[in-house]
């Protein structure tokens, strides 16, 4: 009789493969109010890694790290019309503290534009004080009606950029630098992602903002999912705080602003877009574990170099666990890696030993091959390498084998409907093509210029619409 898969095949039921492989592979279970999340050690591995390679990206433009408050005044959220707006329906609010009705409530920090505007408006006197360039790492709430483990939850982790500066062109270009030199870098060189770079239309943008980049990826069933953006705020935030400054010609000016943020959803991506039936598959630049030796059997020789070979790749710089569990059966220790994703499985048993060999077994390619211990750890930096580059080259084949060039509001639902993208002329969608796709479930992503480039101005000639199902 044939054994049953660990995992609901990908091609049965996407959705319920998702599930099942948070939950196998360690990642996240479902938290006790209802929307929410526990990050478990694996998966709160994974971020801490993204976290590490993000935060040094952030830092190197010159943005600083703070902390603010995650209970704002309510009556922050009325200073910006279109912004109250938009989160309104996602909003917690706290009525009643250490036994007693507050005088206000409180909102659970949603996003933190209001409250570190009213501290921009104190710390910003004079063009000196400019740019000012801020990012928090932190919790946020939106009461989410339809909940999926780390794509849609209530409460989700994230980091929150927020900027000022003295000109307009100062603050769009630093959102366009964080949307490609942070953001598409991290995605591109790390999560081994192929995304596309655009433009929301007026429809899709934050609210409150002027204009919002997006980075878009597509999962393995063919949607899409909006993965990171950056927003040119103008200065609407600016005059409902009246942050201004002195400038050099000793005129009182507003100030121009940006922000820009990522979160755990991230974590959610990387499971639809390189998964597999098996499990997880991991880039190697980003797996807090590159690289697990395991021990086949208990024999004391085995156990030995097994660590040995283990501290050998660590002081060669790769990220190494060993596992000498050997009162825990081979099969099911074998499983479990593969589950989680780890790159590179090294097993090692008495014949290996004999042989001076040790089994070595690609998770990203597949397939299990003997490698001579003499020569692995100086081999093993270029395999993860190769690895990594594989991962990407993969995300991006789907992405233009699924990606259909159309000419029609009925050709671009097709192809959404279908499973894939479809890129059509904006001039030809329009407004009112893109509000009618909502009867199908179907959005535009973004736009961009025919050359694929993002464009300057979200009406300008040849812009193309990417349009897709969307998580």
């Amino acid at each position: 009789m044939a054994k049953a898969p660990v995992l609901t095949p990908r091609a049965v039921d996407f959705p319920r493969w998702y599930q099942d492989l948070v939950s196998k592979a360690e990642l996240a279970d479902n938290g006790p109010v209802r929307g929410t999340m526990v990050i478990r050690p694996y998966g709160y591995g994974l971020w801490e890694r993204m976290q590490a390679e993000m935060d040094a990206r952030i830092k190197e433009t010159g943005t600083q790290n703070a902390y603010f408050p995650l209970l704002i005044p309510q009556s922050y959220l009325t200073r910006e019309a279109d912004h109250v707006e938009g989160f309104a329906p996602e909003l917690a609010v706290v009525t009643h503290g250490g036994g007693k009705e507050l005088e206000e409530p409180a909102v659970v920090r949603p996003t933190s534009e209001m409250i570190i505007n009213d501290y921009f408006s104190k710390w910003v006197q004079s063009y000196r004080d400019l740019p000012l360039l801020i990012n928090q790492w932190a919790n946020v709430v939106r009461w989410e009606l339809r909940p999926r483990l780390f794509l849609r939850t209530s409460e989700f982790l994230w980091q929150e950029g927020h900027t000022a500066h003295a000109t307009y062109e100062d603050a769009r270009d630093f959102a366009a630098h964080i949307h490609r030199q942070v953001y598409e870098d991290f995605m591109l060189n790390v999560l081994a992602m192929d995304v596309v770079p655009g433009r929301k239309t007026v429809k899709e943008r934050f609210a409150g903002a002027v204009n919002t980049l997006t980075l878009e990826g597509m999962m393995g069933d063919g949607k899409a999912l909006q993965m990171a953006t950056s927003h040119e705020l103008g200065q609407n935030f600016a005059k409902a705080f009246n942050t201004s400054y002195l400038s050099k010609d000793g005129t009182q000016e507003l100030v121009w602003q940006t922000s820009w943020g990522s979160t755990t959803r991230m974590i959610g991506a990387l499971v639809m877009m390189h998964g597999d039936d098996d499990g997880l598959r991991v880039p190697p630049r980003l797996a807090q574990i590159q690289a697990v030796v395991l021990a086949i059997k208990g024999d004391e020789a085995v156990l030995a170099k097994v660590r040995e070979l283990g501290d050998r790749l660590k002081a060669a710089g790769v990220r190494v666990q060993v596992d000498d569990r050997t009162d825990v059966p081979f099969g099911r220790r074998a499983v479990d890696w593969e589950l989680k994703g780890v790159p590179v499985r090294i097993e090692i048993g008495p014949r290996d030993l004999e042989n001076g060999t040790a089994m070595l077994a690609r998770r990203i390619p597949g397939g299990k091959e003997p490698m001579p211990l003499d020569t692995l750890v100086d081999l093993l930096p270029g395999i993860l390498e190769e690895d990594q580059a594989l991962l990407l080259r993969q995300s991006r084949e789907r992405r233009e084998s699924r990606t259909t060039d159309v000419s029609t509001f009925d050709e671009a639902v097709e192809a959404a409907v279908a499973g894939g993208w479809a890129r059509i002329p904006w001039a030809t969608l329009g407004v009112a093509g893109e509000a009618a796709l909502a009867e199908h479930s179907v959005t535009v992503r973004c736009l961009v210029a025919e050359d694929g480039s993002v464009p300057d101005d979200g009406d300008a000639p040849g812009n193309v619409a990417i349009v897709a199902r969307a998580y």
